[in-house]
Parts: C-alpha cells; structure tokens; sequence
C-alpha cells in the first residue's frame, strides 16, 4: 500500500515534470488532418508494391537513419509549436474518416476504444529516445563525435561503413560504449507503445532504433522489428565463422576499452545494427507482408522518413487504413514508389481522407492521445513503476 503511493506520487512527478497535468491547452503539439493523394489517378498501382523487390539494393542505408533523426529532433527540442486542431477544407468529392466535430486526436481514440482499430502498427524513429537523453551525434555539446576527431575519420559517417569498420573498428567501440543499451531510461513512447501491446492492440513495433529500449520497456521480442538491427546480439563478421557472441561477453569488451574478437576465429566481433553497405535483418523483409495487409490503424512517430525501404512503409497499408504521424515537423509528403501523406488534401481527387498529424514532442503527444483514450495515468504508473523498480536495484 505504502509502496502503491510512493508510485502514485512518482507518477504524478512525472507528469508536473512534462508539464501536462489538465493543461492541454498549453501543450506544445498542433494537431492537423488529411488524406490520401490521388487513388483515382491511373498512375496509383491497383496492387501495393512489394518492399523487397522495389528496393532491392545490395547495401542498407543502416543505423544512420536513427543518427540524421536524432540530430533532427534535437535540434529542434527547443522549438515551442502552439496547440492547435484544424481540418482542412476537404474537396466536395473526398470522403473523410474523421468526424467533423471532432479533433483527428479524439476521433482516432474513439477508433481504439470502440474496437475500429485492434491491428495497430507503429513505425518510429530516433524521435522518441530523445527524451530519454540519448545524445545526438554532431552536436558539439554531445561530445561523441567531438571525441572521434583523434581518429581523422573521412567523414562522420564512415564510423557506421562496414568497409571503414573492417579497417578501423576502434572509432565505432569508442562511440558504441557512449551509446550502449542499459544506460537510458525508456520514455512514455516507449511506454505508450507497450500499453498498446498490453491491450492486445499491437500487431508490430518497427523501429530504426538501435537502442534496445523497446526490449527494456518490456515489449515482447516478437512484436518488435528492429529494422536497422541493434545492440541485442552480435556476431563474427567472418563469413566462414558468423558464430554469435554472448551480449554480456560483448558489452564487457567494449566497456574495457578493447576491440572484442572472435573467440573461435578472431574475426572482428561486431553488434548486429546494420551499417552502409549491409542488407537490412531478414525478420524485416519476412514479416512486413503479412502485417501491413491487415494494420487497420498505423502511427508513425518521431522518423524524418528520408530512408527507405522502412519510410516506403507508410504506403504499403490498405487505403482505408487511418495514418497517425507524431514528430516535431511534417514529413513523409511524398515517397518513393508510393503515395505518401497528405495532411492538407491538396490532391486528393474523390477519394478517402484518411491521415492525421500532431506536431510536436512524441512524449507530449502520447500522453494526449492517452488522454483521450483514458489511459493517461495507467501510462504514467506504468513508467513509474519502471521508474522505482530500477532505482531500487541501482540502475
């Protein structure tokens, strides 16, 4: 008992500490919605296209998707985005799936609740670590790549090339001990993502991420698809060898400083996060078929989607399916081989408004979104037990 109001009133700290409380008029997100661009135009395939096949490169563009987000969400952290709720004036033709009375915001809460929406996806990018303190990468303040300069990389990148990284692997365990999982608290994203999964409401978690705090947060492993892989295994880069290392083994390695090697072959021993010149984890290709057939609401959340095949995504639901984008900017208007957003239905022809934007801090929004859904101090309690539990052992 005594324990349940030390995390009742841990939670109510953290919720004064993202200043929320009731004061959602104050909240930093603007709120928009839309549609679909062009389904009656002869140029929109009947059939979506095929991931794999449309993106068929031999090289990955890897975890530096999660890096160019980080440094965009940053960047922007001090930005301060009034709230506001619009619709759009919709052509007299368009069909919306939003109500006319009410906010994009509550009419997908209402979705959820009434059991419209049981097949959820969510899509995320480096946006929703960012509150948990994670560093950029190029910010000087950072120091990260400030420390790399004794290193006289070619370029910031290179620290993520597999070729650069068979030469010198040194700058990548330099930085890798920086970023290593286990260091950072998982954020209310995190945690609105695992509520969903607790409610038999996610159908799949796709990240860019590489921080593992998905797995910390305590969503089950077979929801999640690390799609630019992560720290949570590694293995010999020999071809001949691929044997797998012990996470423990690895994490020891790098923390002491040393270049871990393969025991059997003494290959170099590299973290499973897909780098330039790498093809993306088959899990990827294996399940996104199958699950974006059936997604019946997808929210994407703090991703630029610049990178592909993850940002083709978006256009691989069925085209009655509603899209939810969370970041602090628009992105995803336009996409490679697909359709992409349209939040302001500037081209939609006699056709479904079905996309829903909420600018702003994915924390915030999340908790708004939970707020609608009455799920707000289930949320919070959920993070703040998470919270207790890992003060109390040290971590």
């Amino acid at each position: 008992m005594a324990g349940e109001a030390n995390l009742d009133e841990l939670a109510k700290q953290l919720d004064q500490s993202l200043s929320l409380g009731d004061q959602h008029a104050s909240t930093t997100v603007t709120v928009a919605a839309a549609g679909l661009e062009g389904i009656s135009d002869s140029s929109v395939p009947e059939k979506r296209s095929d991931v794999e096949s449309l993106y068929s490169v031999p090289s990955a563009v890897g975890s530096l998707s999660s890096i160019d987000e980080d440094i965009d969400n940053k960047a922007a952290t001090a930005v301060q985005v009034p709230l506001t709720a619009y619709m759009p004036k919709l052509p007299k033709k368009a069909t919306s799936l939003f109500a006319a009375a009410a906010s994009p915001v509550h009419h997908i809460a209402h979705m959820i609740k009434n059991g419209a929406a049981k097949r959820i996806i969510v899509m995320a990018g480096a946006g929703i670590s960012t509150d948990a303190g994670i560093p950029d990468f190029r910010s000087p303040e950072t120091g990260l790549y400030a420390n790399l300069q004794q290193y006289r990389l070619p370029y910031p990148e290179a620290i993520f090339t597999i070729d650069y990284f068979k030469r010198k692997p040194k700058p990548f365990f330099v930085l890798a001990k920086e970023l290593y999982p286990g260091q950072f608290i998982p954020t209310i994203s995190h945690f609105f993502v695992k509520l969903l999964a607790q409610k038999n409401l996610l159908l799949r978690h796709y990240t860019q991420n590489i921080d593992c705090l998905e797995r910390m947060a305590g969503i089950e492993s077979a929801l999640i698809v690390e799609a630019h892989g992560s720290f949570h295994s590694a293995h010999c880069i020999s071809a001949k060898c691929r044997k797998e290392h012990a996470q423990d083994w690895v994490k020891e390695q790098i923390f002491s400083d040393k270049v871990p090697h393969c025991t059997q072959c003494k290959s170099l021993v590299k973290p499973d996060i897909t780098f330039f010149g790498e093809g993306l984890p088959q899990r990827f290709f294996e399940l996104l078929d199958a699950d974006f057939d059936v997604c019946d609401l997808l929210i994407v959340m703090g991703t630029s989607l610049q990178v592909h095949p993850f940002a083709s995504l978006i256009d691989q639901v069925p085209r009655s399916t509603p899209r939810l984008l969370v970041n602090r900017e628009r992105v995803g208007e336009s996409s490679i081989g697909g359709i992409g957003f349209d939040f302001d239905g500037k081209h939609v022809r006699n056709t479904l408004h079905r996309d829903a934007l909420i600018l702003g801090d994915c924390d915030e929004a999340c908790l708004l979104l939970a707020d609608h859904l009455g799920w707000k101090e289930e949320l919070l309690k959920l993070r703040a037990e998470f919270v207790a539990k890992h003060k109390l052992n040290g971590t």
